[in-house]
């Protein structure tokens, strides 16, 4: 097992033909992991020293490690690329074939090397992960103090085969007011329709509709979107994964003006609710953004998904439309 260490952003250049192929070996997979969101959250934020490990058995990369390393000298740490508030799931990339060999020349790198930070600090882990359950021991071996916590959890629903199938998982007042809403809407005198964003449409366009809408829903994403590395971050992002497929950008429309959007990321066998906006002011009393949310669900099921993931946050919409907790957990050694 050859480990190797990249300080420098050339790291992603080099391994951009063999890192989503790793990926697809790995046992866990998310679109957080792939080369095109690490490399773009990279370019966005930098926000210290970068720290990417490696692990090849013989010429196969069998392992990566993206990490970054922050702090003054007494209070180094380091954290997996992504962390901590626009990637919801985080982890390792290690095949499958090779865990515990892999995980063991990480932990044995981390113990070499304890000068160069204080913490080892990672954040957003799959409850499923490997890193949960090989990691923490290891580290201990090799002297560390460790601490598996819950850190969040990410609200999901297991599709059944059809529409009415969904309906029957939700309690009765809420399969009630889901039925309600849509009737009202498909009902109104005004024109309601819904589009994917496809070729067709002027992306540029789109996404500044879409971020229009996401200021207006709400005080937070406004000022999140007035911070320049995540407005960078957000139009960096949604380009390259339309060009390779994995989004879902959707808007329901009022008498053809945009009146709620989501964008999603679909992604394996999973739909992953990555953000929403919504126009408050003038179509409320339609509820454009749960009629949308429902034509979503409705359509995951069409195209056969397996799991529709509300991602990080318990807010109280996630379990009315279904959403079953999971959870991801922060892992921290010293």
């Amino acid at each position: 097992m050859e480990l190797g260490v990249y300080r420098d952003a050339s790291a992603f250049d080099l391994l951009a033909s063999e890192w989503n192929l790793l990926l697809q070996r790995a046992p866990t997979d998310h679109i957080f992991y792939t080369w095109e969101w690490q490399k773009t959250w990279w370019d966005a934020y930098q926000p210290g020293e970068l720290l990417v490990l490696t692990c090849r058995a013989g010429d196969l990369l069998v392992g990566i490690a993206p990490l970054f390393v922050t702090g003054s000298v007494s209070e180094r740490k380091a954290q997996i690329i992504g962390c901590v508030d626009v990637t919801d799931y985080l982890d390792f990339i290690v095949d499958e074939a090779h865990l515990k060999t892999v995980y063991s020349a990480f932990a044995d790198f981390f113990a070499a090397n304890r000068d160069d930070f204080e913490l080892l600090d990672l954040c957003n882990i799959p409850f499923d992960s490997p890193t949960r359950q090989l990691l923490p021991s290891l580290l201990e071996a090799c002297g560390f103090e460790t601490t598996v916590e819950q850190q969040e959890v990410c609200p999901v629903i297991e599709l059944p085969g059809n529409w009415s199938g969904y309906l029957s998982l939700l309690d009765k007042k809420q399969r009630h007011e889901v039925r309600r809403k849509i009737r009202r809407a498909q009902g109104s005198e005004k024109v309601i329709d819904w589009y994917i964003v496809n070729g067709c449409h002027n992306l540029e366009e789109e996404v500044s509709q879409f971020v229009r809408l996401m200021a207006a829903s709400d005080k937070e994403k406004k000022e999140f979107l007035q911070n320049s590395k995540n407005l960078r971050f957000f139009r960096d992002i949604v380009p390259l994964l339309q060009e390779r497929g994995w989004l879902q950008m959707n808007f329901l429309t009022v008498d053809d003006e945009r009146a709620a959007a989501y964008i999603n990321f679909v992604y394996g066998d999973r739909v992953m609710v990555y953000n929403s906006g919504l126009d408050h002011r003038d179509f409320a009393d339609l509820s454009p953004g749960i009629v949308l949310l429902a034509y979503n669900i409705r359509y995951a099921i069409e195209q056969g998904y397996q799991i529709y993931d509300f991602l990080r946050g318990s807010e109280a919409y996630k379990y009315r439309m279904g959403g079953r907790d999971t959870s991801v957990m922060n892992i921290k050694a010293n």
